[in-house]
């Protein structure tokens, strides 16, 4: 009896060491997995911030090698006084004395590269250039847009409204870009030769005037011929002074 006693008081102590064990290594799995889901968003999160600080400087780099639109205007190693004003920027003296001549320190911008009269790089310079406002320049260094609905031939002359731009490799003060009243001066493709001829020859059957685009006239002139001759007579001198011009309103060529 006393046998079977300690037999059972062993398999109790036994059952007891191997429900411990088992409590431990479910404990020490439990501690392991909650280490890891926390060092996994730390390292998310590191990671990120390295791709982040890995990544500035590429965009930054990104940015500073970009060029301006204004380099396409540009000529590569040409003469610095040369450049168009997009070009450069200038210390522009508004009180300069009019029509004297002025000298303004100027810079390239960025990106561009200009030489001097020795074919050496330079970044500063100075423009000579006579003290003047844009609209003030002589109309050989500006160019204005032309009109087709206005006439030529007329009394008075007629104007018209145009917007002109400085040419590029002149300065000036003021805008580049100013509107100016300016005579009608375009033509048609008409000859003033070709009408005189015509008013000569034919005239009395009103060729002139069919060639000039005024067919009414020219209907008279041809029904009543030429006026008895005295119309052919007229056409004759109006033409040859330059009254008398094509139907649309433009010069002679």
């Amino acid at each position: 009896m006393a046998a079977l006693a300690g037999l059972r008081a062993l398999r109790r102590l036994c059952g007891v060491a191997l429900f411990l064990s088992q409590l431990y290594v479910l404990s020490g799995r439990a501690g392991s997995l909650m280490t890891t889901k926390h060092s996994q968003p730390q390292s998310t999160f590191a990671k990120g911030l390295t791709s982040t600080s890995t990544n500035t400087p590429y965009f930054k780099a990104a940015e500073s090698t970009e060029i301006p639109s204004y380099v396409t205007k540009c000529p590569s190693n040409g003469l610095c006084s040369r450049l168009p004003p997009d070009c450069m920027t200038c210390d522009t003296n508004y009180s300069c004395i009019y029509g004297k001549p002025a000298t303004f320190d100027c810079k390239v911008k960025p990106h561009v590269h200009c030489v001097d009269e020795n074919n050496h790089e330079q970044e500063n310079f100075t423009i000579n250039m006579t003290c003047q406002f844009c609209w003030q320049l002589a109309t050989t260094d500006y160019v204005c847009t032309n009109s087709t609905n206005c006439m030529t031939v007329s009394c008075p002359r007629q104007r018209y409204n145009a917007t002109c731009t400085v040419r590029d490799h002149i300065h000036c003060l003021g805008n580049r870009v100013f509107p100016k009243m300016l005579y009608c001066n375009w033509t048609g493709g008409y000859k003033w030769s070709t009408a005189l001829a015509l008013s000569i020859t034919l005239g009395g059957f009103g060729a002139d005037r069919f060639y000039l685009g005024q067919w009414r006239e020219g209907l008279g002139k041809l029904f009543s011929f030429g006026g008895l001759g005295i119309w052919t007579l007229i056409d004759v001198l109006l033409i040859g002074v330059g009254y008398v011009g094509p139907a649309d309103g433009s010069l002679y060529i």
